[in-house]
């Protein structure tokens, strides 16, 4: 089965980056099959994990692998060469310990995973390109794209030096579709000229427009039509044209069936409730928030051990709440780890960050909480 046919009941795609957790931070196997078992019952077959997702290639085996027909569903993992650096050999093995971790067999979907400006020539130097052309020539992988966190000019240089490459995952949600740094729309257009479809990433922005800021909720709050603040995010991307999925990576049964609700008989957005977004989009521009999404790429190699995304998330809090409680809740996160005092302008976390977010800067203003 494979989403190029067209054939699919859903849109919808099941990301598997934050599936539901046990107390002891273990991944819930009974929760994610359930998921699982009513996302197949409503037509869904595009699940999205990678090698760098922790615990998601193992339990999407027993969640899914081991208890459907292989050619039910289809699945995609990704390649990564990390921030903190692997070799060419340790990149080329990542997909073998996919197999093994996933029990697949073969993987439908296979990209190359987060490119940007900070490591798209790693990718190039280590002739990841041509070693996944060969995966598909030995059938291990059935189709082959790539995921993009770049600007339109690398990535215009990417379809056109690969141009056999058959989709492109992005990052577009209404929040980012203008974004200066991100450039959904823009992005979005380069894929469509080059006939590539689109495998829609972050359409919530990280569960960010899930709970948006309170000016946001009270525009859809407005309309009274009983729908949630995701529902909303979702239709406005899958209402798009040139779509393969829209991934939602969902960590309850509650977000599987509100997904589900308006996603299964899915209706774009009328005229009147694109102009509610456009209001939507004005007022999250007026925001002051650091739109950090908590992919923790910024974390994994910084070398002072600053939580980043959870010292962003006090700053936020801050703003949304004056009677917020910050020095405590910033000692409790700083906790036995850095603090925004402890970076080093080493640069890393840019480097990788998927919103180009300017993080040495914002560090040090958080540093007024120490």
């Amino acid at each position: 089965m494979s989403v190029f046919t067209g054939k699919e009941k859903l849109k919808l795609g099941f990301g598997l980056m934050r599936l539901p957790k046990n107390e002891d931070g273990s991944i819930d196997i009974p929760q994610t099959s359930q998921m699982v078992d009513e996302f197949i019952a409503a037509g869904g077959t595009y699940f999205d994990t990678a090698f760098a997702y922790p615990g998601s290639e193992e339990a999407i085996r027993q969640a899914l692998v081991e208890r459907y027909p292989r050619d039910s569903y289809t699945l995609a993992t990704k390649l990564m060469v990390k921030p903190e650096g692997v070799s060419e050999e340790q990149a080329k093995q990542e997909i073998h310990t996919s197999l093994q971790r996933s029990g697949a067999g073969y993987f439908d979907y296979y990209l190359i995973h987060a490119i940007q400006r900070s490591n798209y020539r790693k990718y190039e130097d280590y002739g990841i390109w041509e070693y996944v052309r060969q995966l598909k020539d030995q059938g291990i992988i059935r189709h082959y794209g790539f995921s993009f966190h770049g600007d339109p000019d690398l990535l215009e240089w990417l379809l056109e030096k690969h141009p056999d490459a058959e989709f492109v995952q992005l990052q577009i949600n209404y929040a980012d579709w203008e974004n200066p740094g991100v450039k959904s729309r823009i992005n979005w257009e380069i894929c469509k000229k080059h006939g590539k479809p689109v495998v829609v990433m972050e359409p919530v922005k990280g569960g960010i427009l899930a709970d948006p800021i309170d000016t946001v909720k009270a525009i859809f709050d407005r309309e009274n039509n009983g729908l949630s603040y995701s529902s909303w995010a979702l239709r406005f991307v899958a209402g798009k044209e040139n779509l393969l999925a829209v991934l939602s990576g969902m960590s309850s049964i509650e977000q599987m069936r509100d997904n589900l609700s308006f996603m299964k008989d899915f209706q774009p957005l009328n005229e009147h409730e694109e102009e509610v977004i456009r209001e939507a989009q004005q007022a999250i521009n007026a925001d002051q928030s650091i739109a950090c999404t908590g992919c923790r790429y910024c974390t994994k190699g910084c070398p002072m051990g600053i939580p980043i995304p959870d010292i962003f998330a006090v700053e936020n809090r801050k703003k949304g709440s004056p009677e917020f409680r910050t020095k405590r809740e910033y000692a409790i996160v700083t906790n036995e780890k850095g603090k925004a005092s402890d970076c080093i302008q080493c640069g890393q976390c840019e480097g990788v960050c998927p919103q180009h977010l300017s993080i040495i800067e914002l560090l040090q203003q958080c540093r007024i909480w120490e």
